[in-house]
């Protein structure tokens, strides 16, 4: 099967910095498949994500090929970009409420993300957005476009971003740390979402994250980066249950669990690694009990 978007030999270098921050990766993204980038903060998944669409800081140096299967190069630099940024591509970022403008309500953000890349009227753009906020499970989709971000709550903030990355059909939908700043009793609906509407429109998804456990339920193959290269990549659960490299080993051994919080990543030499194996049996003294809570909001038309 040929690749969506296929990435050769990607450098990316700051003039400030001896050691780049994307050393020469390559690989590709296929047809419908969700690919997850993994690693510490620092380990260049988020350039190589905005590298995609060309929003790289302007200080940043690149070098390297990126071949979208449906990207017409003939086009002028500066279209090639709006065709690039909506319709091939289309970006969830990790914070929906400073990436959403707050003097615009969610409707009237989506009507211009629509009509700049298609020629529809405002009244049609609308229907669209009415239908968007349908597919994205929001609450009350007609009242929705009305409202302004602050009036949503995060989860609800995501799924107008969302909404706004779909609208134009795009075949890849980059998802940077999409649910970090959403509770946890969220975080599992949004990746649900985000997987529906891939099947739906055989959309392919990269998404960038540090939580393994959505790694491990969502994703077809993952990519584990380290300073910049890559360390480990293949089917996610070979990956995740069988890792080859030490750094995937210190990473998943790493994740906390019921019973402990994981073992902090050491800044030491990587070519001799034991990994402790340890047990803490979890503490049966109470520290907080509540009971009977409950929260209500009075004005009812927030429906929060």
């Amino acid at each position: 099967m040929q690749p969506f978007v296929s990435i050769k030999g990607l450098h990316i270098q700051f003039p400030d910095q001896t050691l780049p921050a994307v050393a020469g990766i390559s690989f590709d993204i296929h047809p419908g498949e969700m690919l997850a980038i993994v690693g510490e903060s620092g380990s260049g998944k988020t350039l190589t994500a905005l590298s995609l669409n060309g929003l790289l800081p302007a200080n940043a140096m690149m070098k390297g090929t990126i071949q979208f299967q449906q990207f017409n190069n003939d086009a002028d630099q500066k279209n090639q970009l709006k065709i690039l940024r909506g319709k091939v591509t289309g970006n969830v970022f990790q914070d929906p409420m400073q990436a959403l403008n707050p003097v615009y309500t969610c409707g009237e953000q989506v009507i211009e993300a629509i009509r700049q890349h298609q020629t529809v009227s405002r009244k049609d753009a609308e229907k669209q957005a009415l239908q968007l906020f349908t597919e994205v499970e929001l609450p009350n989709p007609a009242d929705m476009l009305h409202r302004y971000p602050h009036q949503l709550s995060g989860g609800q903030q995501q799924r107008v971003m969302i909404a706004i990355a779909i609208c134009n059909k795009p075949g890849l939908l980059i998802a940077d740390e999409p649910t970090t700043a959403l509770d946890a009793s969220v975080q599992e609906d949004i990746l649900q979402l985000i997987q529906k509407l891939q099947r739906s429109s055989n959309m392919s998804v990269l998404l960038i994250t540090h939580n393994l456990p959505l790694v491990g339920e969502y994703a077809d193959r993952v990519l584990i980066m380290q300073h910049g290269h890559i360390v480990e990549t293949g089917d996610t659960k070979e990956v995740l249950s069988h890792p080859v490299n030490a750094y995937t080993k210190l990473l998943l051994s790493a994740r906390p669990t019921l019973a402990s919080k994981g073992n902090a990543l050491p800044a030491a030499d990587l070519n001799d690694i034991s990994i402790p194996s340890k047990q803490i049996i979890p503490s049966t003294e109470v520290l907080l009990h509540v009971d009977s809570l409950t929260k209500v909001y009075e004005d009812k038309k927030m429906g929060l």
